[in-house]
């Protein structure tokens, strides 16, 4: 295990989207930013990729064979259908949620709609601006064209049965029949804020609140337009979408899991996040979410003035962390301002939930890494521990967090797996202790949990699973689950002989027992770094070096395995930080965080070694390293007209959507990592 000195910086946290990347022709999604820490010695200056040029569409012919359409027409394209699809058909009536542009809307809108053939207006809440209606497809249609309605969509049902596999495994459903669902609870959820109308919540947002920041590059995400809001959280605001895509999905998604596991329980949503419209800070204008210290600083004031006025207020939820400590953060300097405030909600009776974080090391990052925190790890619903999540005696509980179907904004669900989603079912398991428990303090509640709790043996350590069951229903403990993680380490690699270029030919397929553990989405990190001695003088800033001679994996495996490489340990760490500014796949996906998880990445073991996203892996982490190290530039040309930064940008998509990657492996090691000059 390396020991780093390290260099005390300002809490950054970003959130990146996963979704465009999983579409064959979208745009390579936006770059996570992490502050860095200690530079190599005289860096190059930081690189701005070049923007891509503007494509022209080819004139299309007519379905006659005629002239083309002018390419030049002004017209604006046709909006987009206020009808979901196959709504227009359905000939026997169907439930659903009518949006309308505000709720003095809805009345009149109501009142046409209930005048329509075979239709009924079935909900009209108060002071809304959606109403819910069954008819036919026929009238549903006459409907739409109302200028008055923004949609007409199905009113999708969500039970417990969506969530039905996790649920169970902590025997939530068992409890909820037996009457204790978290009523006269309150859980609050600090994250990227809210979808509050969500058919999902059924109405059970009732407060929120938004701490952004407008500063240089970062733009608020208060609706408001100003840098706090105290009235809301919405994730649904205009800067919240780029490029088509909600960038403050997190937030719903992790609110949805705590009110599946504590169905009764008010939620207090709290956005604490910017846009930040350029991420790299050289003028790309790469766009991502950022979230400075001083929000969340503000953000747990508000929770603990909130505790004054809502006595049920049990819990708040914190799917977000740091770079990860090993131990205890307690006395971490720089971090005493948020221990203080974490402390202070506990002693009020407010749990603090936190994620441990999607490492694959022992340890947790602030705020899981201090003691008053509840620290939650990711397990599978086989209890088995996902590869990518922190673990070991910092954590409190281990709870389901791979493959996790929950809301998101608009009204539908995605699955997500990640530490994010293991913790708001530790949140939610709060509100249905302290509904039965009403006396107990947030110590004696999270005691009950771990006494109950499923024992998980791992690395040495034993944490257990939560079981709502057996906590609140009684009964024996479930027999102890023993897994251990992969060695980090050299071994007898094959990886180590050179791997022959694909031709042609099936793609080897993985050993089944090595599959991997689905990726975990992007959890907000947080490079916060620690001052071993006194610092003589200021940090230096973490920047490309000026490396010129491309390493190959095997090298970077090499320099990256404890102290047998020439570069130094604050070399290494700023270059795994850059690769995880421009990367959309490390770390999140591979956990090559630390020097120890991308040496398992760049120089895998056992049958793992042998599967082609295994190679792939490895080559694209070295073609980073490779940039970071100042030996290749992404403007550099990789393979006819193509560029650098186009190849890895091609290579990321194929990584995150499935697709074959042996040739894609190929192409980076002979265009990336085999080159010589920069």
């Amino acid at each position: 295990m390396r020991l780093r000195a390290l260099v005390a910086t300002a809490i950054v946290l970003t959130i990146i989207p996963a979704a465009p990347a999983l579409a064959e022709n979208a745009p390579a999604p936006p770059p996570a930013v992490a502050e860095s820490p200690v530079a190599a010695e005289n860096p190059a200056p930081a690189e701005s990729p070049a923007a891509s040029a503007p494509v022209t569409p080819s004139p299309v012919p007519s379905p006659e064979g005629g002239p083309a359409p002018d390419a030049g027409d002004p017209s604006p394209p046709a909006p987009a259908p206020k009808l979901e699809e196959g709504l227009a058909a359905d000939e026997d009536g169907a439930r659903v949620i009518v949006e309308v542009t505000a709720p003095a809307e809805a009345a009149p809108v109501a009142d046409q709609a209930q005048a329509l053939p075979g239709a009924e207006v079935v909900l009209q809440p108060p002071d809304t601006s959606f109403i819910v209606v069954e008819a036919t497809g026929e009238s549903l249609a006459v409907l739409a064209e109302d200028p008055r309605v923004v949609s007409v969509r199905r009113d999708r049902t969500y039970s417990p049965s969506a969530l039905a596999p996790n649920l169970q495994v902590i025997g939530a459903e068992a409890v909820h029949n037996a009457n204790v669902r978290g009523d006269g609870q309150t859980i609050a959820i600090v994250d990227t804020g809210i979808d509050a109308d969500h058919p999902a919540f059924g109405g059970k947002v009732v407060g929120q609140a938004c701490f952004s920041t407008a500063d240089g590059t970062s733009q608020t995400l208060c609706p408001n337009g100003q840098t706090t809001d105290p009235a809301s959280a919405d994730a649904e605001t205009a800067a919240c979408v780029h490029d088509g895509v909600n960038l403050c999905d997190h937030g719903t998604h992790v609110a949805g899991i705590a009110h599946a596991v504590a169905p009764a329980a008010d939620i207090v949503a709290v956005q604490v996040f910017s846009r930040d419209n350029d991420c790299y800070g050289d003028g790309s204008g790469e766009v991502c979410l950022t979230a400075y210290e001083s929000s969340i600083l503000l953000a747990l004031d508000h929770v603990a003035k909130l505790k004054d006025s809502t006595p049920g207020l049990v819990a708040v939820n914190l799917s977000l962390g740091t770079f990860p400590f090993e131990g205890s953060c307690d006395n971490v300097t720089g971090l005493e301002a948020m221990r203080g405030k974490v402390e202070a909600l506990r002693a009020k009776g407010v749990a603090v939930v936190a994620a441990a974080g999607n490492d694959g090391t022992p340890g947790a990052g602030a705020p899981g890494c201090f003691s008053a925190a509840v620290t939650v790890g990711a397990t599978g619903n086989d209890d088995h521990v996902a590869d990518w999540s922190n673990h070991g005696s910092t954590l409190d509980l281990f709870a389901p967090g791979v493959e996790i179907d929950s809301a998101v904004p608009g009204g539908g669900t995605q699955v997500y797996s990640g530490t994010s989603m293991a913790t708001p079912h530790v949140a939610g398991a709060f509100a249905l202790m302290a509904q039965k428990e009403t006396d107990d303090a947030p110590d004696a509640l999270l005691g009950r949990l771990r006494t109950a709790g499923r024992p998980i043996v791992y690395g040495g350590v034993t944490v257990p699973r939560l079981d709502l069951g057996v906590a609140i229903l009684g009964g024996t403990p479930q027999p102890p689950v023993t897994q251990e993680p992969v060695p980090d380490g050299p071994g007898d690699d094959p990886s180590d002989t050179p791997t022959p270029d694909p031709t042609s030919g099936p793609e080897p397929e993985p050993v089944p027992d090595d599959t991997p553990d689905p990726a975990p989405v992007p959890l907000p990190t947080v490079t916060v770094t620690v001052t071993a001695t006194p610092p003589a003088a200021a940090p230096a800033v973490c920047t490309r070096g000026k490396g010129r001679t491309t390493l190959t994996a095997a090298q970077w495996a090499v320099e990256m395995h404890k102290r047998t490489g020439k570069l130094s340990d604050e070399t290494l760490d700023c270059y795994l930080r850059l690769a995880a500014k421009a990367s959309a796949v490390f770390p999140e996906i591979t956990r090559a965080s630390t020097p120890g998880t991308a040496h398992r990445v760049l120089k895998p073991s056992g049958k793992t070694a042998r599967t082609a996203k295994a190679t792939f892996d490895r080559e694209l982490l070295a073609a980073w390293l490779n940039w970071a190290h100042g030996a290749v530039n992404l403007t550099a040309k990789a393979g006819g007209t193509s560029t650098v930064k186009a190849a890895l940008a091609s290579a990321e998509k194929r990584r995150l959507a499935a697709l074959s990657l042996s040739k894609a492996a190929s192409a980076l090691r002979k265009q990336v990592n085999t080159r010589r000059p920069a």
